[in-house]
């Protein structure tokens, strides 16, 4: 250990397992190895780039034997990309690691008592199943090595994502498979037309450009909403841009643009301008039921989940966990655009919604008229202020509470609070595994576990969504 240093090469490493944000583990005299580029059951060499007391990290250079657990990854972007760091490894094998990751941290984190887990949810896509992608325009893109060997010159204009901890560096992307091909046709068309144009691109470092982002949201059943973000009002750039990519592509139902002299590219705060169709979109879910569907509208501000199938199936889920009977007070915690508190107010007695963002309440009301539903109640504010004492007295204990919280997790305040409230059941959803065993080692006070479902939102990722169900002791 004593005589290791940067760029060192380790000879004849076999990978063990996959761990966070795509990197494999291994074991090198002692220490855990964490290493890039690689899959479990990989032989590799290694280049060591960071020497700590109690791990190693470093980055395959040579793969001399290969795993049996490897694909070819899809996608010209990989490697440089961090979107879908796990395409090279089989989704069998993403699903069995998923599904370990939930059981390791519930055990390891929350020190729980687990019943049989459930076989996680595949996602029934496992390509071009996300319906909203952001891309950022830049005016110095990053420069491949191989773009570098070609002589190309620096500070060409790009459209793409960031590279990994990079805030100011975005690659070129030319293909992107997590949306449909009609996407990767969009976004190329605008580079294209603001290039001709010579509209200039969005320098981040120095804030000088114009074009500065671009959304593209889209709807199971084919509705398509693009947001263009620009830095100042220029009518005549703006004009040809957004003139252009409407003729060429008419499935796009909604175009809609920003203008944002901020120093960031959040537009929260922003005014947004709709300069074709209607400022929504709207998806379809079937209901619990499956006599007919719910409707939602989805705005630019508005969130839904990324994998609207998928989103489908982890709401019935859930729903199913709750076993609902017909007379029961519901609290929805973390209620968002209400989609879950909609999804199941047939159900029960009745909903009441809780959310921290003012703008997704009303959009959770919006989405209770659209659809008829007269038993939901939304209210906005902090939960840990929210969701006290007065609260419970004047809207009832409820039965069942659903919280769905951000990857935070929930505030300890609102947990304790749970425990104050007593329902005979908990439904908790998460995207975070080990912020949800934080929580429910403090919920284990008075629940114990019934059920963990996990679900696979997001393929090609490290990251898995999981419910579990408890039940009051």
């Amino acid at each position: 250990m004593s005589n290791l240093k940067r760029g060192d090469v380790l000879s004849g490493i076999r990978m063990d397992r996959m761990a966070a944000e795509g990197k494999c583990v291994a074991r090198y005299e002692g220490l855990v190895l964490f290493v890039t580029g690689c899959a479990p059951g990989d032989l590799v060499e290694v280049e060591l780039t960071k020497i700590k007391s109690n791990f190693l990290e470093g980055r395959a250079v040579q793969i001399t034997e290969w795993s049996k657990e490897r694909v070819e990854p899809f996608c010209q972007h990989f490697g440089l990309c961090g979107g879908c760091s796990w395409q090279h490894i089989r989704y069998e094998t993403q699903l069995n690691y998923k599904q370990e990751q939930v059981v390791d941290h519930l055990e390891r984190i929350g020190g729980l008592n687990l019943p049989a887990i459930n076989p996680i949810l595949p996602s029934l896509q496992t390509q071009q199943y996300r319906n909203r992608l952001d891309f950022t325009c830049t005016a110095n893109r990053w420069m491949t090595k191989e773009e570098l060997t070609l002589g190309l010159p620096p500070g060409q204009p790009g459209i793409g994502f960031h590279i990994p901890k990079m805030y100011d560096r975005v690659f070129d992307v030319e293909a992107c498979h997590l949306m449909g091909e009609e996407v990767n046709s969009i976004r190329n068309h605008i580079r294209a037309t603001a290039i001709e144009n010579n509209i200039p691109f969005f320098d981040l470092r120095k804030q000088v450009g114009y074009l500065r982002t671009l959304t593209i949201r889209s709807t199971s059943g084919g509705e398509m909403m693009m947001i263009l973000q620009v830095a100042f009002d220029e009518p005549s750039w703006l004009e040809s841009i957004l003139t252009s990519v409407s003729e060429k592509f008419p499935q796009l139902t909604s175009i809609q643009y920003i203008i944002n002299g901020k120093r960031n590219d959040t537009f929260h705060d922003q005014d947004i301008k709709v300069w074709k169709g209607i400022g929504y979109i709207t998806e379809k879910m079937e209901k619990p039921s499956g006599a007919g569907f719910l409707e939602f509208r989805i705005g630019p501000k508005s969130f839904f989940q990324t994998n609207s199938r998928q989103a489908s199936r982890l709401y019935h889920a859930a729903w199913q966990l709750a076993s609902l009977k017909g007379d029961e007070l519901v609290y929805d915690l973390y209620t968002g655009t209400g989609t879950i508190a909609n999804y199941v107010a047939a159900h029960c007695r009745k909903v009441i919604g809780l959310e921290y963002v003012e703008a997704a309440v009303i959009d959770a009301r919006i989405n209770a008229q659209v659809n008829g539903i007269t038993n939901t109640e939304f209210y906005a504010g902090d939960l840990k202020n929210l969701l006290d004492e007065n609260f419970l007295d004047q809207h009832g204990k409820p039965e069942v509470i659903i919280t769905d919280p951000p990857r935070a997790g929930m505030h300890e305040d609102v947990t304790r609070m749970i425990l104050k409230a007593s329902p005979q059941k908990i439904v908790y959803v998460s995207c975070n595994p080990a912020t949800q065993a934080r929580d429910l080692k403090i919920l284990s006070e008075a629940y114990s576990i019934s059920a963990v479902q996990p679900v696979d939102m997001f393929p090609q990722t490290m990251h898995v969504e999981n419910i579990v169900l408890l039940e009051k002791i």
